[in-house]
């Protein structure tokens, strides 16, 4: 391609393409907070009340079965994954799915953490999906529905049997809200609240399938629980937690923002709309890398490609025939050159994952923002390939 592109006319309405906190849901401002119920206990009636519409909220946008348990958990998507990994694991072997950091992290925690003798790890490289078919659903499975850092997710629950004896364990943070979760097919699911809905940081959700909470009343794990992770008392499961009495405090602040999120997910459509917007936003990716000569997805299926962390690579020849710290360099560069010109902000590719880019399409995204990203990318390699042929 040439290496003067002109600068674009159309700047994003909202750069904001980070993979999370992801963006504020489309006309958000702070006067949708105004309600919160600041400076009030969580455990008044209004906190209560406002922690158990967020429950049920929650519950009715992800489609959730009646039977099922929400609650709201402290640490984000990591501690609702914690939790349920100290909680649950060791009375069987578990067998750890991984294909990017955060999976990967889950297995050092059950290898080097909680030390279980009897563990399979299953993985893959960026960009690919393992063999789902060796997983043994005899045993415990751990796994990510969408990885974050590395934009592939698997297709759907088709590869989980109806009549497993292990249990599911699900990080799906970067999942729900913008992809159908099989819930039949999944004991253990958790989120957090600043990936799709584009809430604030600091709160999970945990949700346990009748399976996931018979295991807990059932079984007691060799190691010590710190209060944290407490879901049981007395051999039976703390039900107050799942109907909005939280383990420790919640921001109502957060809580507010996260029930605003939820009532917009709802008057827009619900699942479908959400799911909808997430499918629209990552076809605009993928229509200019597949009319582009330097541009890339680093998922290599589209099948199990991401429509949320739509992660990309350059692939132009001059610039992978760079050694890594220089192909980093470049990268980095047009990050860069995108922010200062604030049309994109945090797309650079995570740091444990392949040179390139990680630009978030999930619903709170505005599929013209995307449209309008798209020709400051062309611009943005331009400078850099200009620079670079420069140096040389």
């Amino acid at each position: 391609m040439t290496t003067t592109v002109p600068t674009p006319a159309v700047r994003p309405a909202n750069p904001n393409f980070s993979s999370g906190p992801c963006a504020k849901r489309p006309g958000w401002s702070l006067e949708a907070l105004v309600n919160a119920a600041l400076g009030r206990s969580h455990r008044a009636k209004i906190g209560k009340d406002k922690l158990a519409l967020a429950i049920e909220l929650t519950r009715e946008v992800l489609q959730v079965p009646a039977d099922y348990r929400i609650g709201i958990v402290p640490a984000s998507d990591t501690g609702a994954v914690e939790m349920a990994l100290w909680s649950l694991l060791g009375q069987r072997g578990v067998d750890m799915v991984a294909w990017e950091s955060f999976g990967s992290g889950w297995v050092t925690d059950v290898v080097k953490q909680l030390k279980l003798a009897d563990v399979r790890m299953i993985e893959a490289g960026y960009g690919k999906l393992p063999d789902l078919a060796q997983i043994d659903f005899d045993r415990d499975v751990v796994f990510t529905w969408n990885g974050t850092t590395s934009g592939v997710r698997v297709p759907n629950g088709d590869f989980i049997p109806a009549d497993r004896q292990g249990l599911t364990i699900c990080d799906a943070t970067s999942a729900a809200f913008a992809q159908r979760l099989d819930f039949a097919k999944l004991d253990v699911v958790t989120f957090s609240w600043q990936k799709v809905l584009g809430g604030e940081g600091a709160h999970g959700m945990l949700i346990l399938s009748p399976r996931a909470v018979e295991r807990l009343e059932t079984y007691k794990p060799a190691w010590p629980l710190p209060k944290i992770f407490r879901l049981t008392s007395g051999g039976k499961l703390i039900e107050g937690v799942f109907k909005g009495e939280t383990i420790n405090t919640p921001s109502m602040l957060c809580v507010e923002d996260y029930l605003d999120a939820l009532q917009w997910a709802k008057g827009i459509g619900g699942l479908d709309a959400l799911v909808a917007r997430a499918d629209a936003n990552a076809a605009v990716i993928d229509r200019f890398v597949q009319a582009s000569p330097w541009l890339g997805h680093l998922a290599t299926d589209a099948a199990s490609r991401s429509n949320t962390s739509v992660c990309l690579t350059i692939v132009d020849p001059e610039v992978t025939a760079l050694d890594v710290k220089a192909q980093e360099a470049f990268a980095k560069a047009i990050v860069s050159a995108l922010d200062k010109s604030g049309v994109a902000y945090d797309i650079g590719h995570y740091r444990d994952a392949p040179v390139g880019f990680r630009i978030w399409c999930g619903a709170t995204v505005e599929t013209s923002d995307l449209e309008a990203l798209m020709p400051w990318l062309d611009w943005a390699f331009a400078q850099q390939k200009a620079a670079l042929k420069a140096a040389a």
